[in-house]
Formats: C-alpha cells, sequence, structure tokens
C-alpha cells in the first residue's frame, strides 16, 4: 500500500521554464552573455579568495572560424560534485555554500542565469577544472531537460569554459559586432580584464575603469555628454556607504520634457543593470541623471532592475540630500551658475518647493516672478516691499495692475505655482506681510470723484449705463491719467464671456455643452450681478469732456468706442458682437466728425 503521505519531489518542465524565462523575466535574449559574464565574475571572486589567482574573460564569438561561442575564465572552477549541485537543480543557486563566500561577494544569486544560454540555443557544454585540483570535468546539458556529467580528458586549465552552438535562427546573436556590443554594454567596467577574440586573428579589449567612479572631472564632463547628449551643467558626487553605493549625477543643461521618465543607469559590482532605472533619485531629481554602481542594491530576478525595499529607500534619500546640498553650496560659492540652474528648471522648481520645506529654505529666495516693477527675484521682491500683493490670475493681474500705484508691487500669481509660491514668501522672510488681490475689491478701494464733481460723474455713470445696457459703468480716480477706462470683472465673468464668445465661434453641439456649463455658473451668482463693468478714469481729461457732453448720440458712440478699447488694453479677445459694436460705432462717429467738418454748400451764381 502507497503512504498518500509521503513527500514528493516537483519535477521541472525545463521546455516550460525556459519559456517563462525568454517571455516573461528576461526582457530579450540577449542577456545570455550577461549571465555568463556574471558566472565567470563570481567564479573569479571565488578563486581570489582561494589562492588570489584569476582575473581573466575571454569571449570567442561564432565565425567562420568557429562554430560555436566560448566564454572561458580563470577563476576557482568546478569539480564534478560541484558541477551536479550547481548546474543541475534549477532556481537554487548555492555558490556561497561551495566557496564559502558571503552571498555579497556574487552577482548572481538566483540559480537561472546558466538557463537564459538555452535561449539561443539547444545544448550547453561546460568543461572545468577546479583550482582546488582534482581532474576536469565535462557537463552537457540539453533543453529537454537531460544532462551529463563525465570526466574531460583534454587539456584543460583551471577555470570554467562554456560552449554553446546557436541555432540558426540565434546564429546573429552569438556572432563578433553582437557579443562585443553586448560584452561592452555589460561588461565595459568590470575589474577584470574580458578580452573578445576577432575574426582572422587579434583581439579586442572591451573593460576600462569607470569614469563616474575614477573622480576625473575631465572624464566625468566627458562620460556625461555620452549620456545626456550635451555638456553637463555640473557633475554632483553620490555616496552612501550604507549601500556600497557610488557615481555621479549630471545636471541637466536643458529642461526636461514635461513627464519624462528619469533614467538612472545602475551597475552592480561594475556589471550593467539597467540603463533606466526610474525609482533611484527622488522623485523631485528632475533636473538630473545619474550613473551608479551598488555593492549592495538588491536586483530582481530578471537582474534588469531593483527591488524597492529598504537599502534603495535609504539609497535614495541619501543621494537627495547629496543633491541638496550641491544646490545650497551652489547658493553660497557660485550664485552666477546657480541662476544659471534656476532659469533652465525654474518652473519645475516651482513645483518642488511647494513640498519640500527644507529645499525652499535656500532655492525660493533665486526662484522669479513676474511684477508691476517687471520680472524680480522673490528674494528683491522681499527686500524691496513690505506688502506684497498677488492676483491669482492673470486676466486680474492685467486690470489690477492698471489701478496699482507706483510705489506699491503687484505680483501676477497666474502663471503656474506662482500663486502658491508667493504664498511662501511671509514663512521665508519674517515681517513681510502677503496679500491676495481681486479685481472687484480693487475697484471698491478707488478713491471717489472729488464731491464737488460727484453729481456730475453720477450723471455720466447713468447715461453711460444706458449705451452699454449689458455693462455696469462706474466712475472712479486712480493714478493713470493717461488711461480713459478699464474694463474690469471678477475671474467667473471672465470665463462667461470666453465661453460665449466660443460659443458663437462653434457649432451646435458645442453650444450646447457651453450654454449648459453656463447655466451652471449663473445659478451660483445673483441674478442682478452685472455681467461686467466700465470703470471710467475720472482724472482723464477726455472723461471729464464726456461728462460735459451733452446727451445723444455722439455720447453714446463714444461710450462704446471707451468700452471696446478697454476690452483692448485689457488684451480680452473681442466677440463677434464686440466687433460689430465696435464697427458701426467707429463708422457712425467718424460720419459725424466728416459731415461736421464739411465746407457749407454755396448757392449758385445766377
Amino acid at each position: 500500500m502507497t503512504d498518500s503521505s509521503a513527500a514528493h519531489q516537483f519535477q521541472v518542465d525545463l521546455r516550460g521554464v525556459i519559456d517563462l524565462l525568454s517571455r516573461h523575466i528576461y526582457s530579450s535574449p540577449r542577456v545570455f552573455l550577461r549571465e555568463l559574464l556574471q558566472n565567470a565574475v563570481d567564479a573569479i571572486a571565488a578563486r581570489r579568495g582561494l589562492d588570489g589567482g584569476g582575473g581573466r574573460i575571454r569571449i570567442t564569438p561564432v565565425s567562420d572560424a568557429s562554430a560555436e561561442f566560448v566564454l572561458r575564465d580563470d577563476g576557482i572552477g568546478l569539480t564534478e560534485a560541484e558541477v551536479a549541485d550547481l548546474l543541475a537543480t534549477v532556481g537554487r543557486s548555492s555558490k556561497r555554500d561551495i566557496f564559502d563566500l558571503p552571498r555579497s561577494d556574487f552577482l548572481g544569486q538566483f540559480g537561472i542565469g546558466m538557463l537564459s544560454c538555452f535561449m539561443v540555443c539547444d545544448t550547453i557544454v561546460i568543461r572545468s577544472r577546479s583550482a582546488a585540483g582534482g581532474d576536469a570535468v565535462e557537463w552537457t546539458g540539453h533543453a529537454d531537460g537531460t544532462f551529463t556529467v563525465a570526466p574531460h580528458t583534454g587539456d584543460v586549465p583551471v577555470g570554467t569554459s562554456v560552449h554553446l552552438t546557436p541555432r540558426p535562427d540565434t546564429r546573429s546573436l552569438l556572432g563578433t559586432s553582437t557579443v562585443l556590443e553586448l560584452a561592452e554594454t555589460f561588461g565595459r567596467y568590470l575589474p577584470h580584464t574580458v578580452v573578445v577574440d576577432l575574426p582572422g586573428g587579434g583581439e579586442a579589449t572591451v573593460t576600462e575603469s569607470a569614469p563616474f567612479l575614477d573622480g576625473d572631472l575631465e572624464r566625468q564632463l566627458g562620460y556625461g555628454r555620452e549620456l545626456i547628449g550635451a555638456e553637463p551643467l555640473d557633475v554632483i558626487p553620490l555616496h552612501v556607504p550604507g549601500t556600497q553605493t557610488r557615481g555621479v549625477a549630471f545636471v541637466l543643461p536643458f529642461a526636461p520634457p514635461p513627464g519624462a521618465r528619469q533614467s538612472t543607469r545602475v551597475y552592480l559590482r561594475r556589471m550593467l543593470l539597467t540603463e533606466r532605472a526610474d525609482d533611484l533619485l527622488p522623485a523631485w531629481a528632475f533636473f538630473a541623471r545619474a550613473v551608479v554602481d551598488s555593492g549592495a542594491l538588491h536586483p530582481t530576478a530578471s537582474r534588469e532592475s531593483l527591488v524597492d525595499d529598504d537599502a534603495l529607500e535609504q539609497t535614495r534619500q541619501e543621494i537627495g540630500e547629496a543633491i541638496r546640498r550641491w544646490i545650497l553650496e551652489l547658493a553660497l560659492q557660485d550664485p552666477v551658475r546657480l541662476s544659471q540652474f534656476v532659469s533652465i528648471h525654474e518652473v519645475a522648481l516651482k513645483s518642488l518647493v511647494r513640498h519640500d520645506d527644507e529645499l525652499a529654505r535656500f532655492i525660493v529666495r533665486w526662484l522669479s516672478v513676474e511684477t508691476t516693477a517687471g520680472r524680480l527675484r522673490i528674494e528683491e521682491v522681499a527686500r524691496r516691499f513690505p506688502l506684497v500683493r498677488f492676483a491669482e490670475t492673470v486676466d486680474e493681474f492685467r486690470q489690477v495692475a492698471s489701478m496699482t500705484a507706483s510705489s506699491g508691487v503687484l505680483v501676477n500669481g497666474g502663471y503656474l505655482y506662482d500663486a502658491d509660491l508667493v504664498r511662501r514668501i511671509p514663512e521665508l522672510f519674517p515681517g513681510v506681510e502677503v496679500e491676495r488681490v481681486d479685481v472687484v475689491g480693487q475697484i471698491d478701494r478707488l478713491d471717489l470723484p472729488p464731491l464737488d464733481d460727484r453729481a456730475t460723474a453720477t450723471g455720466l455713470e447713468d447715461r453711460a449705463r444706458g449705451a452699454l445696457p449689458d455693462v455696469d459703468v462706474v466712475v472712479r480716480s486712480f493714478e493713470r491719467p493717461e488711461l480713459p477706462g478699464l474694463f474690469v470683472a471678477d475671474p467667473e465673468v471672465l470665463r462667461a464671456l470666453d465661453r460665449g464668445r466660443a460659443r458663437s465661434a462653434g457649432g451646435a453641439l458645442w453650444g450646447g455643452v457651453l450654454d449648459r456649463a453656463a447655466s451652471i455658473v449663473s445659478a451660483g451668482r445673483g441674478v442682478d450681478e452685472p455681467a461686467a463693468r466700465l470703470c471710467l478714469n475720472w482724472t482723464n481729461p477726455m472723461i471729464r469732456r464726456l461728462a460735459a457732453t451733452a446727451p445723444g448720440r455722439v455720447f453714446e458712440l463714444s461710450v462704446q468706442l471707451l468700452y471696446v478699447q478697454s476690452l483692448l488694453a485689457g488684451h480680452h479677445p473681442l466677440g463677434p458682437d464686440d466687433r460689430a459694436l465696435m464697427s458701426t460705432a467707429l463708422t457712425e462717429l467718424v460720419d459725424r466728425a466728416i459731415a461736421a467738418d464739411a465746407p457749407p454748400a454755396t448757392e449758385g451764381v445766377s
């Protein structure tokens, strides 16, 4: 009778595992060379721990002179027992136990790397001789899941060689040009010598020292030009001892496109992990591209990205601190370069300081805003003006700016993040007050005409409202005698006017949508609230003359033209009704002026 409770061993379908690797774990069969290089590096690390030897990897691509691809290393090698233990169990990596070295000394940790070779061939042959002594051994594995292990009688030096015969459809992946490219991509900065045999004799050494680790600024700048396609604005050294991570961040000399993802190049113990890690730099460090090498960050099973764990979070935080320190040091030591940096990345920096109090404390002063005194840095605004007034929208700024006294300042908060930036001024500059202004409130603050002129001004208001039935007209005094009038409206009214203009230009469907939006807005407004307001300036000589003009058609036409002129002065586009009003009023007023100036008709002489 069979014991149903007995433990049984899983049977692995190797072809299914290979399909899983090629379709869901590895992004491309090209990773086979990376996996072989990683195994070779691990073997050399183990030999260094045993006798101090090893340090060379040779690759022979497929060519007319060689039907098989061969990768050789002079690492620790394997005994027959080690071959069976390491290569016969799918999904288990025991190199660290066999070689008595800590796991962190090895790049390969998942026991599936060798299987990636089955994506380019059907048979893998491994020949090896252990540095610890013993005979050479040959392991032959097949894609159907079978393998053999036998002594090898040929001349095998200490180390390991991997032999692959490509399938017809993968021959180009194992050819010289592709192998050279992959070896340089993955192994360019390995701490061992990697050479590739060339057709017809000779060899190419693909390894060199890592410029982002050697401290040579000129080499780093050259590497940065290669990475970002332009001369970096600066180079920021990065060092996170806790995760053995070192490298540099290059400050971009251009603003990245909106929504562009970060692409940090990451090496693990000098082996390329990924070109496009988007989770190593803090999210706010949009202005930098980094290259790092780490000895303690953890790769995913595919070894093409990083595991999001505590080590990654610690590294991200410390890299962020290094970038913050760079900005602070730049502010203290090289304000000209800081100004250049801010001018390139200003919009994104404004977004950042809204949520980063520490960065805000030393970067806000360098950011600039549009004001009635010109474009000024925040620090200059706070130094010159104890009261900083700002408008929430560009339209409000334009309207209020026309009424603002020259002794004060008004900031345009209508551009992206500027209103939030201005609100933070009191936190960063004690003693400075900030006040939000709006058009309606500003009109209410303007002076009425002098008492002696009050009755005349009130009469002007009443008669002007008759000429503009849909517009409220008020007369006020403000310090712009050259300006006859202002079209003023709160933002809700301006949006309603824009919808009206769009309705007149659009089709029936779009007009219906806008009508619905307008009805919702109107429901929230009082029935008697005016659609817009024309503010006439009593300090303007023409307005005073208009007040003295007798009622009649000339008065009405003049008021209508003042209304259109105020729209244009406020940068408001004219709708069809506005254009028709302007055309009619201007034509009729010109006709009347010409008729008035014409000489009287002379009688004929008999």
